[in-house]
């Protein structure tokens, strides 16, 4: 089942462009959800830096038989850390924090918590997973423990205690070499929220939604009347996903639109026009350290689909939810990609299809 609506009537945002792909969309998302189980998927195209077409097919759930729509959320998972290395690169923009600022010069008051390998890592470090990092926390029990314990409501008191019991497990190598990290994320959003005395929640909305005009973002398990993530051919329940807390490092949702908002933002960036960053700020944002695959929230490939590099890609997932986002900086291009279901229900494949597809189809078009 499919429902896509027409772009010219967003025109005056200046965001969207008139449809170029027809029923290409169409096609592609219905070949990448056959046989899959998933419920619902969507793609969207951007071409010149502005929406030039979208499908969504499925339904919200297994439970609910409502067709997703252009306007329905979903959750994206570790594409999300972009975001969050953007909102950080704000603070550094205005002097509140800088890149070389170190975990034990915003955060002294953990001292006794954090291993003296760790006390020298800076924040670029952390939003480039060269921090020595572990991807989470190691000891299953107690990451189960700190994921699930809701006896706090305070996110930033939850993302403390993690921290805390995280910056006590040895490194996985030395600072400066590649490994990814979920922690290294968890860890740079709570010196933002040190520092500038807001919480992530309040700094993400103030520094990258209300900027961009992302007004359907929120944290977390979108709310009712909107597709829910599925595992295990039922809907996930909260044990199945990413706690609250963890959104710093993957528990976004938003709309296919406002997700393009952001993402032309970053195209915009990387060639000397975007909104939120000072120029230099985006180069630095978006190129990866020395030896590393990844800059801050981007991993950076040469080529995708036939399309030249460098290529912003990343896959999220939070076990129910897929999303795929490859970015095309030199034709200010791209492609984003969501499902609502997880690995075991052929979320990845379907949202790794659909976005290859769609590029190819960028490709031939260009």
């Amino acid at each position: 089942m499919f429902s896509r609506l027409a772009v010219l009537l967003a025109i005056c945002t200046g965001v969207f462009a008139a449809p170029a792909f027809a029923d290409d969309l169409d096609a592609i998302l219905s070949k990448a959800a056959a046989g899959k189980k998933a419920p619902g998927a969507g793609l969207l195209i951007i071409q010149d830096y502005a929406i030039v077409d979208e499908a969504v097919y499925g339904v919200r759930s297994l439970s609910d038989p409502t067709p997703v729509s252009r306007s329905d959320v979903w959750n994206i998972g570790s594409d999300g850390k972009a975001m969050t290395a953007v909102m950080i690169a704000r603070l550094v923009d205005r002097g509140v924090l800088s890149w070389e600022s170190t975990i034990g010069g915003v955060l002294p008051d953990m001292a006794g918590d954090v291993r003296p390998e760790y006390r020298a890592i800076t924040l670029q470090q952390l939003l480039t997973h060269t921090s020595g990092l572990p991807e989470n926390i190691r000891d299953e029990k107690a990451l189960n423990s700190l994921f699930y314990d809701e006896s706090s409501a305070n996110l930033s008191d939850r993302r403390r205690a993690y921290i805390a019991r995280a910056l006590q497990d040895a490194p996985v190598g030395r600072a400066g070499r590649f490994s990814y990290s979920n922690t290294g994320f968890l860890v740079a959003a709570f010196m933002a929220e040190t520092a500038s005395k807001e919480t992530y929640e309040s700094l993400m909305r103030d520094e990258v939604f209300k900027p961009l005009g992302m007004t359907s973002a929120g944290f977390g398990r979108p709310p009712p009347g909107q597709p829910a993530g599925h595992r295990q051919g039922r809907i996930a329940v909260p044990r199945d996903v990413n706690p609250d807390f963890f959104a710093p490092a993957g528990n976004i949702y938003l709309s296919l639109d406002d997700w393009a908002r952001f993402c032309i933002d970053q195209l915009q960036g990387a060639n000397g026009k975007g909104a939120l960053l000072k120029p230099q700020t985006y180069s630095v944002t978006q190129s990866p350290p020395p030896g590393a695959p990844v800059s801050m929230g981007w991993f950076v490939r040469d080529s995708i689909a036939g399309l030249p590099g460098p290529v912003y890609y990343h896959e999220g997932s939070d076990g129910a939810w897929f999303a795929v986002v490859a970015l095309f900086p030199a034709s200010g291009s791209g492609v984003l990609a969501v499902t609502n279901g997880g690995k075991d229900m052929g979320g990845q494949a379907l949202a790794l299809a659909a976005a290859m597809n769609a590029a190819k189809l960028l490709a031939n078009k260009k």
